[in-house]
This record gives structure tokens, C-alpha cells and sequence, in this order.
């Protein structure tokens, strides 16, 4: 067995025993290493230390449950492991910013803890190629934008500390609810939209202020004359581009835990190994009419590694 497969069995471990005790002893046992051994590597992997791994799991888990039910917040605490409302409120609260309750109240958009996939680290697929780990697909390719595409939408500064490293921060997810403001208000611009291809995007001006800039809105058919109150306008420029296509089962899957993966890969691996860098924006496009399962796309645009130096 690899060291990260025996990481990835332990991790399949902590998502099937959640709601119960787990000591880092008995899932160094489960995978048959030493204790002292088992923490440096799962740290090495995971970038957590074991319990804190399990913990940031616990609340993630923990928020389906205050969404979708009525479960008395101390009951769903002491389902988790937590030894009261006091004990489990200041973890919830130094996780996502907020209290059980403002949650539960307000159910605003938050980023939380993936279980990640280790072995996706381990593997390079070739141009074209789809990759498939879990429930998502991934597939990597170059293409060639022809014309610059228009989009219309909102844009909000969003603090980089906040929202990386990918599927590892936690807190409240920005894009996320710049998403359902669009959503609630892209109505009254309708008829100047493609309404199948809608575009995130991610771009910087100025790193040291630790703040990107995120625009969320839907391609353009007709350039208005005028933009209306609070809406901007946004251009995915022609060229040459590296497209991760990306296909999940379920829509809210495709958008959380499948974007984090395909993100994490195509930066964190498949780019670096390939010598490459990317200009200072990302781009990804969520199609509405795909047929069979939901797709969207993540679109850089590739530099050498050394032309960034």
C-alpha cells in the first residue's frame, strides 16, 4: 500500500464514523501504522492535524443537519461528538464567523472542509483524457476562444485569506451569495441574456491588498446601450486557453465539492507538471442545458512557469 492510499482509507474511515468517537490511535490501527508516523502523514497530506481534520468534518456535516431539519441545536451537538451547545457554538463560531443560531436563521452560503481526494496528487491524465474519481469526471484541454465573449452581472472584492486555499477555508462563501444576488436580480436584464452559459470569475489588480475580485453573470446576446444600476460588464478574451471540463452527478455537487477538486488539481498539479503558470484571472462556465449530467468549466490562460519570475 502507498502511504497516501493508506491516508485515503483512513479518511473514507472518518466519513463513515463521524457521529461517533475517533482517536488518532485507532485510525493509525485501521491502517496499519504507528501512531507518531500516521499524524506526519496525514498532516503531510491532508495540510491538517488529525483531529483537526475531524472536527472541521463534523461541522460540515453538521450544517445539512441544521439546514434541513429541526433538530434542537444541542441535540445536533451531542450527536457530533460535542460535549455541549457552549463547546460546540465556540467551534462553530471559529470555523464560519458566525453562531449555530445566525446560521440556522439566516442560512447564508458557507465554505466548508472537503474530505479530500489524495490520490488525485498521484495521478496525471494526458490532454483529453477524462479523469474520473468518485462521483466527478474531470477532463483537460486546450482550446482556442476565437471571438472575446460579453457578460453581464455583479462583482464584489473578496478577501483571499478568506477563500483559499481551495475547499480548505472556511467561513461564509462570498461567490456563493454574489451567485443568489445575481440570481435574484439577473430578471430584469433577462433580455439581453444567453441564459444557458453563465460565467464566475476570479481576477486580481493587486495582491498586496490580499482582496480579488469576483464577478458572477450570464452571457451576453445583446450589448445593452446602457448598464443598468449596480450591474457591470465583463469580457472573457479571445485566445488560447487550458479548459478542466468538469461533470458531477448532482448541480450542488458540481459547484462545492467538484469544482474544489478539479480546482485543486489543475493548479496544484496538472499546470506545475506541465511547466505552466496562469495569467492573474480564472474563469468558470456553468452550462444550464447540458444534457445528462451537470457540466461547467474552469478557463485559464497558460504562461511558462519562468514568466512569472
Amino acid at each position: 500500500m502507498h502511504a497516501w492510499e493508506a491516508i485515503e482509507q483512513s479518511l473514507t474511515f472518518i466519513e463513515e464514523h463521524l457521529a461517533e468517537e475517533i482517536s488518532t490511535e485507532e485510525l493509525a490501527n485501521t491502517v496499519g501504522l504507528s501512531p507518531f508516523y500516521f499524524q506526519r502523514l496525514f498532516k503531510r497530506l491532508v495540510n491538517k492535524p488529525v483531529q483537526e481534520y475531524v472536527k472541521l468534518r463534523r461541522l460540515a456535516t453538521v450544517i445539512e443537519n441544521l439546514k434541513n431539519t429541526e433538530q434542537k441545536i444541542l441535540d445536533v451537538a451531542l450527536d457530533y461528538g460535542f460535549s455541549s451547545h457552549a463547546n460546540f457554538t465556540r467551534a462553530f463560531k471559529e470555523t464560519y464567523g458566525i453562531t449555530p443560531e445566525k446560521y440556522r436563521r439566516d442560512l447564508p452560503m458557507l465554505n466548508t472542509f472537503d474530505k479530500p481526494e489524495v490520490s488525485m496528487n498521484y495521478v496525471l491524465v494526458d490532454d483529453g483524457v477524462p479523469l474520473v474519481v468518485g462521483n466527478i469526471v474531470l477532463e483537460i484541454q486546450r482550446k482556442t476562444l476565437e471571438k472575446p465573449e460579453i457578460y453581464l452581472g455583479l462583482e464584489t472584492e473578496v478577501r483571499i485569506s478568506e477563500q483559499m486555499p481551495v475547499g480548505e477555508s472556511t467561513g461564509v462563501d462570498v461567490p456563493g451569495q454574489l451567485w443568489n444576488r445575481y440570481h435574484r436580480k439577473k430578471a430584469s436584464i433577462a433580455a439581453n441574456l444567453n441564459t444557458t452559459v453563465e460565467m464566475g470569475m476570479s481576477y486580481t489588480k493587486d495582491t498586496t491588498q490580499n482582496l480579488f475580485t469576483y464577478f458572477a453573470g450570464g452571457l451576453v446576446q445583446n450589448i445593452p446601450d446602457q448598464l443598468q444600476d449596480g450591474f457591470s460588464k465583463k469580457e472573457l478574451p479571445a485566445g488560447e486557453y487550458i479548459v478542466c471540463k468538469i461533470e458531477a452527478e448532482k448541480f450542488e455537487d458540481l459547484v462545492t465539492v467538484a469544482l474544489d477538486r478539479a480546482s485543486k488539481y489543475l493548479f496544484g498539479t496538472w499546470l506545475p507538471h506541465h511547466s505552466l503558470t496562469t495569467e492573474s484571472f480564472s474563469a468558470e462556465k456553468y452550462y444550464r442545458d447540458s444534457e445528462g449530467m451537470p457540466c461547467m468549466e474552469i478557463w485559464v490562460k497558460p504562461l511558462p512557469l519562468d514568466s512569472k519570475a
